[in-house]
């Protein structure tokens, strides 16, 4: 290869071994050691028994109550199912969720989601999103209120609250009543949609004789650090949109380094909650009344505890009065077009950035809407992803026609190139102003070469993360052996694709490059064939660095999803033709059939 050309192709393959290895350090090696640590905290904290909420003092005056156990739940954590037998409840079931809500507090602690389940197999447990306080992981939303008048006796995580009778489905919603026998009765009615969000309307009557000012609060109460998947390219933890704050993302760990572990902000508009990979549990207040959001946690019996909670601007019922305050809970699936839809028909200020499409927003989510419109039409994402490819190279196609036209010329003017090195050997500096003529006369691009390999990288990007963060990715089957394009190829030549039952993925430091599977292998061999298409280096170290780039790129991309494997393949795969074409066009050698042969061709001895 001409030694320009060697210069870019040596600095494409730079850019992109950058990427590979930071993915590499930043994501895939701490995972193993993060997955292995948050699977021993979470048993440790299942069988953990918690005393009473911690006495920790509210981070202000009228601050919404911290989550724990009521007054009549067992200390103790039970099984789940346990735990939901031991309090009074109205059935769920709705056309996205099961489970109940808890009469006592009138909680939203028990939904599951019938259309996700924990693996692809259809007989597998549903998705379970929310659980009561005495279960093993208690994570739940309350509604309620705190009074300008601490002495004001209101409904509290104890009060048992009266249901109309019934089940709640997505046409009939119910209504409890709870009665604090000092004149203030509060009618809650509460309906779901045949998605995941409840909307939660509360009529106060005032029979007191005089006027009552009250504080409207939600809630999303977490308890124990959950499981996380371990990426820093991700985000799960803490979420929320405070009025013009933002989206703002504390994680379990940063909140605890801020003053008293509390982050509050004020606003109009917004929502905060838990979201995690694929799933999220908001509070979502009238998005035309100011609130304070606040993101917070405390110290339960050596155990976290965390809370994302606002609390509204005080609502004031005059003597013989009544007032109305609305609401929502959202806990769900984050399904792309479903935040969207609220968004624009709830007017929730930025529900999108519930999903975390990260800086590259305005690359990420278009890519995600190409490939999920592609995917209604062809019913397969495999098939999507490679269509998209095939649409990427066309949009791209100019400005890799004008790289592999110019890379043809460069190889036309050799002699000529040769002759000016020659020359002016002496002389470098006069030796590239030459060259810098000759390529202007010729209309050669020096560091053309190198864009065809550049330009994808922002394209890797954007599809690394849809494949990584959206739910509709999740489980996604291609053909064959790949029945999720989000996970890493299941096949692995180290165990002989099964037949030798070990995980090479345990051994430390290197494990997380040994799950080579059969969609890495054909991505390295078409990497090869692709570097077959040039020339070979003459320089001995280019030659031994170009000869062993497939096989690093085959252990680097093994853990990465099978999707991003089979979008790569595909993509090198399209630029060999695409390259083959162009250069036969203008007349230069296509040098991959020359290179293989070489391969096998005995080198002549003196």
């Amino acid at each position: 290869m001409p030694q320009d050309n060697n210069r870019n192709l040596i600095l494409a393959m730079a850019l992109s071994i950058l990427v590979i290895i930071g993915w590499n350090y930043f994501f895939a090696t701490p995972q193993y050691k993060k997955e292995h640590s948050a699977q021993l905290a979470q048993q440790t904290q299942t069988n953990h028994t918690p005393g009473a909420p911690s006495s920790q003092p509210p981070h202000s005056p009228n601050a919404p109550p911290q989550g724990g156990p009521s007054s009549e739940t067992p200390q103790a954590f039970l099984t789940r199912d346990a735990a939901l037998a031991t309090t009074q409840r109205v059935a769920l079931d709705s056309q996205a969720l099961f489970g109940s809500i808890n009469l006592t507090g009138a909680r939203i602690d028990d939904v599951s989601l019938k259309a996700y389940r924990e693996t692809p197999n259809p007989k597998s447990p549903n998705i379970v999103l929310l659980s009561p306080s005495a279960a093993p992981e208690p994570y739940y939303a309350e509604l309620g209120y705190v009074g300008a008048d601490p002495a004001l006796a209101l409904p509290n995580a104890s009060t048992v609250w009266k249901s109309d009778g019934g089940k709640l489905t997505s046409q009939t919603p119910i209504t409890l009543t709870a009665d604090n026998g000092h004149g203030l009765i509060f009618h809650r009615r509460i309906a779901v949609d045949d998605h995941y969000m409840f909307t939660v309307t509360d009529t106060i009557e005032n029979k007191t004789g005089a006027a009552v000012t009250l504080y409207p609060y939600a809630l999303v109460s977490r308890h124990g650090k959950p499981k996380t998947s371990g990426y820093s390219i991700l985000h799960e933890g803490m979420i929320g949109v405070i009025g013009d704050s933002g989206v703002q993302e504390p994680t379990y760990d940063s909140i605890l380094k801020e003053a008293n572990a509390t982050q509050t902000l004020s606003g109009t508009g917004g929502w905060l909650g838990f979201t995690d990979k694929y799933w999220g549990a908001v509070v979502i207040p009238d998005q035309h009344v100011n609130y304070q959001g606040t993101f917070h946690a405390w110290d339960d019996n050596g155990k976290k505890d965390y809370q994302a909670d606002f609390r509204a601007d005080p609502v004031t019922v005059a003597a013989g009065a009544s007032a109305n305050v609305t609401s929502r809970v959202f806990a769900g699936a984050k399904e792309t077009r479903l935040l969207d839809a609220y968004q624009k028909d709830l007017g929730i200020e930025r529900f999108e950035l519930m999903i975390d499409w990260g800086w590259f927003y305005f690359i990420t989510k278009p890519m995600f809407w190409l490939l999920d419109s592609i995917y209604k039409v062809v019913g397969n994402f495999g098939i999507a992803i490679l269509i998209v490819t095939v649409l990427i190279k066309g949009i791209f196609f100019p400005l890799a026609n004008r790289s592999y036209l110019s890379m043809a010329k460069m190889k036309a003017a050799q002699p000529q190139m040769n002759a000016i090195r020659e020359r002016y050997a002496d002389d470098k500096i006069k030796q590239q102003q030459e060259l810098m003529e000759l390529y202007k006369r010729e209309k050669i691009n020096p560091v053309s070469g190198c864009l065809p390999m550049v330009i994808q990288i922002p394209v890797f990007f954007s599809l690394y993360k849809v494949l990584f963060i959206t739910i509709e990715m999740r489980q996604a089957p291609f053909f064959g052996w790949i029945k999720d394009l989000s996970q890493p190829d299941p096949t692995n030549v180290f165990t002989l694709f099964g037949l030798v039952h070990w995980d090479p993925m345990a051994l430390p430091m290197i494990g997380h490059f040994l799950n080579i599977g059969i969609w890495p292998l054909i991505m390295g061999v078409s990497m090869f064939i692709q570097m077959k298409m040039n020339p070979e280096p003459t320089d001995p170290v280019q030659k031994q660095m170009f000869a062993w780039m497939p096989v690093i790129f085959t252990f680097m991309l093994g853990s990465f999803p099978s999707g991003l494997v089979i979008y790569w393949t595909w993509n090198n795969l399209l630029s060999v033709a695409q390259q083959t074409l162009i250069m036969t066009r203008a007349g230069v050698k296509v040098e991959l059939w020359g290179n293989l042969a070489n391969m096998f061709r005995k080198k002549a001895t003196t």
